[in-house]
């Protein structure tokens, strides 16, 4: 392992444990040094420089690399010159795909194997067991595949790991993974805005609901450490310490990324675009202030419950809730299916649910429904085109246009729960008013149109005659 920060320190140790000899290597001593203190009883050398880490590997080397995304170059040059033929670089990290498919290609005309490997579970996954999505050549995983099966999450005794698919299908998948995972976030965090300043709950009732719904259709590790972390007290102020953390959230570029691919693919994500709008919007903390104080009426203070009816509830809450995690998965599940065709991955989307299930941070209990789905037709390119997907929609979709409607009618940005009904209601009507963006586009640009009475192409040269 090269990278011997959280993740990597604690993957090894994951491995180790699991009886395979390991070597890690950091330019940080102290890290070096940290990691054969924790791994004192396992299997565990470390090499004070990159020769020595690299002598202390039998042949065919299996190398494998949780360094941050900028630096994986870099170590990859510095590699090339002191690798054998048929040694295997392992990328672990959050790498964009296309950086994958350069480096597959780099490694392979200089005679070594890569292998671009998404792994979800953070801390606790790498040290305990994760998600695993590797991606190049079968063979090559072949050669690793017990090692990722030993440091895996297991459910049902089934290890979350599977091989994804060719060049960067790994990282591809890891990416749409983190894009789930910043839609579910911003929904969660705009249901505890409605609950704690429209129904005007305390931080401890809120955990309380969350971890209620944790223990029904809602389970999941992100519901589950909503209700942990709404209960965690400051030390400094007794006061919940997400009260005290500042609204502005960060990002490392892989939801924009899944946007940005989804764009390019023409496959609609509006409930990750808006997740990822969000936190843009939260980073302009000085200007929501500013604005905020132009539109503020005299003894208003938005923190207080205001306007609540009897369209808004909790348990209406969580019914919006489902849906729109039902339509956040399904977005990312027809960018997945998009992505096999246009870039070749062949991916087994009934696979991708099965080691989605334990380990990552989008692990949920509507996972094995999806599982379910695609083990059912494989050929399906959306999960909303099952039957019991739909009726699961049709007994909760009542819920999110109430709230969708209390949000808009009362102010609240609730963006990615509206987002997620706009999609809804978008991909259920027969008929949309793009035949009048038609009709202008063929006014201004001559760009034709098609009639729904006859087929062909059609332009109108004398619009204004």
């Amino acid at each position: 392992m090269i990278g011997l920060g959280t993740m990597g320190r604690n993957f090894l140790l994951n491995v180790s444990e699991h009886g395979f000899s390991c070597a890690g290597y950091d330019l940080d001593e102290a890290k070096r040094t940290l990691l054969l203190a924790d791994g004192q009883n396992l299997p565990i050398e470390t090499g004070a420089s990159l020769d020595e880490f690299l002598a202390k590997l039998d042949s065919p080397r299996k190398i494998m690399l949780l360094v941050p995304a900028q630096v994986v170059d870099v170590v990859i040059n510095d590699l090339i010159p002191k690798l054998e033929k048929g040694d295997i670089i392992i990328d672990g990290g959050n790498s964009h795909f296309p950086d994958t498919e350069r480096r597959e290609i780099l490694l392979n005309e200089n005679g070594f194997d890569f292998l671009g490997v998404g792994v979800s579970g953070g801390e606790e996954g790498a040290r305990h067991g994760a998600s695993i999505m590797p991606g190049g050549k079968k063979e090559v995983y072949e050669k690793v595949r017990a090692i990722f099966e030993s440091a895996s999450a297991r459910v049902n005794g089934e290890p979350c790991v599977a091989y994804i698919g060719k060049n960067s299908a790994g990282h591809f998948v890891k990416m749409v993974h983190n894009g789930i995972e910043y839609g579910l976030m911003q929904l969660i965090a705009e249901t505890f805005d409605l609950m704690q300043r429209a129904l005007g709950m305390s931080s401890e009732e809120i955990a309380k609901v969350f971890e209620e719904w944790n223990r029904g259709e809602l389970n999941s590790f992100l519901i589950e450490i909503t209700s942990i972390v709404l209960r965690k007290c400051d030390e400094k102020t007794g006061k919940p310490l997400v009260e005290m953390i500042l609204d502005t959230a960060g990002q490392k570029g892989t939801g924009k990324w899944t946007s940005q691919v989804a764009l390019d693919f023409g496959v609609p994500v509006p409930t990750i675009d808006s997740a990822v709008t969000m936190r843009q919007l939260s980073a302009m903390k000085t200007q929501r202030v500013s604005f905020s104080g132009k539109f503020k009426q005299a003894g208003q203070d938005e923190q207080d419950g205001r306007n609540v009816s009897e369209n808004l509830s909790v348990e209406v809450l969580k019914e919006a809730l489902i849906a729109s995690f039902v339509l956040t998965y399904a977005q990312g599940f027809s960018l997945l299916a998009a992505a096999s065709v246009e870039k070749n991955y062949e991916l087994d989307l009934k696979e991708i649910t099965r080691i989605w299930r334990g380990g990552c941070i989008i692990r949920a209990a509507l996972l094995e429904d999806f599982r379910k789905v695609f083990a059912k037709d494989s050929s399906l390119t959306s999960i909303l085109f099952d039957e019991n997907i739909v009726l699961m929609l049709k007994n909760r979709i009542d819920g999110l246009r109430k709230v969708s409607a209390y949000s808009a009618a009362n102010g609240f940005p609730s963006y990615c729960l509206m987002s997620s009904l706009a999609f809804f209601d978008a991909l259920k009507s027969v008929r949309l008013p793009a035949n009048l963006i038609q009709a202008q586009r063929d006014y201004f640009g001559a760009h034709t149109y098609q009639r729904t009475d006859q087929a062909g192409t059609f332009h109108t040269p004398g619009w204004n005659s």
